[in-house]
């Protein structure tokens, strides 16, 4: 399968020389933000390539596929289009193969693209069940990685969820895990302690040992309306970080026990990521336009981050000094949004 490049014209060649003329950051620099495309979602960054890659699903209504955007981490600046025929929504990178794994949510299907060459390694249809009126296959959602065993682990979410675990260098299907419930979304990974934790939509949260695919606990984590969405975890310290779409509150819990910690007063959010080298836990909240950066000890919001209008996904740079953000702009099926979402950088 081969890839089509393509660089900007007129609008990236615009957004290249603008970004070119902005000063080097400083930790009080005002965030950069800059446009990228219309559908932007998840976020990888690859150090072998000092690039920050963005999956974009293009207009609803226009675009049959999608594009994979490469972008300068420094200056944001697009460096690269990877055209893909089917959108990608999520994005995770194995840093030891080159490896861009994006979910096409749309197709039920997971794409693998190298990074170095941006060719396109081979793609997995994981629900081949036909689309109809009345069912639709399990729609992936969060992707993550392995590096050690290169095993990709993707949530296919719908009302009997699973999550599937995928040979990276194969891309062919080892196993599938099951019993997960409605809506099963949220997906993280410890790959030393071989845990796969995964929040489901009955508040629950699922504990797997990678090792042998089994399920170990089954945690309910709270009553009520609730949705927890996404998770990151302190591996070190045995934390999980949950947020929650339905209450103003990011769940802390215990990942020995499933036991809930602390609840931390912040509008409902949407992505979390845990930065291990400053201790902070970052939120998204999608309807508030804001982003948190809540302290790791003390659980307090030591900074808010203004991101109009739906600050989306998260990414960190290796050495966990620098955020970005996707910042999508409102729009609904009725009304697609007129402008290209956007991508900030946040000098921590």
């Amino acid at each position: 399968m081969k890839l089509t490049f393509s660089r900007g014209k007129g609008y990236f060649l615009t957004l290249a020389l603008f970004a070119a003329a902005v000063p080097a950051h400083s930790e009080t620099a005002e965030p950069l933000r800059q446009p990228v495309a219309k559908g932007a979602y998840e976020m990888a960054y690859s150090p072998s390539q000092q690039a920050l890659y963005v999956a974009t699903s293009g207009s609803r209504q226009l675009d049959k596929g999608g594009v994979v955007y490469r972008l300068d981490p420094q200056t944001l600046a697009i460096t690269q289009a990877v055209h893909n025929d089917l959108k990608p929504f999520g994005a995770a990178i194995n840093n030891k193969t080159d490896t861009l794994f994006v979910g096409n949510t749309l197709n039920s299907a997971v794409t693998a693209i190298d990074v170095k060459s941006g060719e396109v390694k081979g793609r997995l249809v994981l629900d081949k069940r036909p689309r109809s009126e009345n069912f639709r296959p399990l729609a992936p959602r969060e992707l993550v990685v392995d590096e050690n065993t290169n095993t990709l682990y993707v949530s296919g979410v719908g009302e009997e969820s699973q999550i599937w675990v995928v040979d990276g260098d194969t891309l062919t299907l080892r196993h599938t895990l099951e019993g997960l419930g409605k809506r099963a979304t949220g997906l993280a990974l410890d790959a030393a302690a071989h845990r796969l934790y995964a929040t489901g939509g009955d508040n629950e949260l699922f504990t797997f040992d990678t090792a042998n695919n089994k399920l170990l606990a089954k945690v309910k984590l709270a009553e009520g309306e609730h949705f927890f969405l996404n998770i990151s975890l302190d591996t070190a310290a045995h934390r999980a970080f949950i947020t929650d779409s339905k209450q103003p509150e990011l769940l802390v819990v215990d990942t020995n026990d499933g036991k809930v910690l602390q609840k931390v007063a912040v509008p409902k959010s949407l992505a979390v990521l845990f930065n291990s080298q400053r201790n902070e836990i970052y939120v998204t909240h999608r309807e508030a336009g804001e982003v948190s950066i809540i302290d790791g000890k003390t659980y307090k919001v030591v900074k808010t981050i203004k991101a109009p209008t739906h600050p989306n996904s998260l990414a960190l740079s290796p050495d966990g000094q620098t955020l970005y953000i996707s910042v999508k702009q409102a729009s609904s099926r009725k009304q697609e949004a007129t402008a290209p979402d956007d991508v900030m950088r946040v000098a921590l």
